[in-house]
């Protein structure tokens, strides 16, 4: 399936008293690796919403591995876990600059009609532009 790698530095206002990145950040990493998996293909969320879909993130799950701690050089790995449908679903894993795992985890998103506000199949231009 395709793979993306977003690379970004912890932030100072990411950490706690101790240097360490506060655990609600990695939805915030994961949102980083899924856009920038999506624009990667020539795909963004602003052009998906003018199109009258939106994605919502309808389930999130995160495993930590180690800490990750203030101006750690971090790499988000990004995964399409199958052919999207109704929903898309990614793996993450995010590594630091010495390659150590610091955590895995997925997320499912659901495209949503705008106007109805109910499921709507995956657009056709996204799947035109995976090759799977």
């Amino acid at each position: 399936m395709p793979e993306h790698y977003s690379n970004i530095r912890v932030r100072y206002a990411e950490t706690d008293q101790m240097g360490v990145v506060y655990h609600g950040n990695y939805a915030q990493y994961f949102e980083i690796g899924r856009t920038e998996w999506l624009r990667s293909l020539g795909v963004n969320y602003k052009d998906m919403e003018k199109n009258g879909v939106m994605l919502p993130v309808i389930s999130l799950n995160c495993n930590f591995k180690k800490s990750a701690l203030y101006d750690d050089k971090l790499t988000i790995k990004t995964i399409l876990k199958k052919k999207p449908s109704v929903k898309i679903e990614f793996d993450y894993e995010i590594t630091n600059q010495d390659q150590e795992l610091l955590c895995v985890g997925n997320t499912t998103l659901a495209f949503i009609d705008i106007e109805t506000k109910k499921p709507t199949r995956c657009p056709e231009y996204i799947l035109n532009k995976l090759d799977i």
